[in-house]
């Protein structure tokens, strides 16, 4: 399972360098999640690091 960035995003890119599987970058105008790389941060953390961050919220499950 992947996340994905709303249209809520406002581009701060704070979930951008929380992401160690790079799987966050900017888009136009929002930021975007790559589905192949991202794995919601298992064995990682206990949860996804760049949904803890996120100051809009808006960061769900795809």
């Amino acid at each position: 399972m992947a996340l994905e960035i709303t249209e809520e995003c406002s581009a701060c890119g704070v979930c951008e360098d929380e992401c160690e599987n790079k799987a966050i970058s900017e888009g136009d105008p929002i930021y975007i999640i790559d589905p192949e790389k991202c794995k919601e941060c298992e064995g990682i953390a206990d949860s996804p690091k760049c949904v803890e961050v996120c100051p809009m919220e808006c960061i769900v499950k795809a």
